[in-house]
């Protein structure tokens, strides 16, 4: 495989783990919504968005280090669903809870800086 080939690999395998962080988001708050699965057009787009949320990083982790992807996938969603939640449906979010959120932000970021080639190459 050459490097033009793994960076592309690399790049939808981000994709991939970005948009099973967003599916997480709508997994969380569809549970939140389904009410303990007594509701039924909540528990289905819960459902819906499980196995999405699934698929997508599984395809993902084939390409990224499983450590790095889950914590990547959880911290988006974990985010997300607080950051939504207080939105959508009026949870409350402290500036002391907001700023930690900040600090997984910060983190998922700096994981994809890590995993990026260039950085790689340069710790050879």
């Amino acid at each position: 495989m050459t490097p033009v080939q793994k960076n592309e690999n690399s790049g939808r395998a981000w994709t991939m783990l970005l948009l099973a962080g967003v599916f997480e988001i709508g997994y969380a708050l569809s549970v939140g919504g389904s009410e303990a699965f007594t509701v039924l057009s909540w528990s289905i787009a819960a459902i819906v968005f499980f196995l999405l949320t699934l698929y997508f990083l599984s395809a993902a982790l084939r390409t990224i280090d499983v450590g790095i992807g889950y914590a990547v996938w959880a911290g988006i969603g974990a985010v997300g669903a607080a950051v939504l939640g207080s939105v959508l449906l009026n949870q409350p979010l402290t500036l002391i809870q907001a700023f930690w959120l900040a600090v997984i932000i910060g983190g998922v970021v700096w994981l994809k800086l890590a995993d990026s080639a260039k950085l790689r190459a340069e710790l050879r």
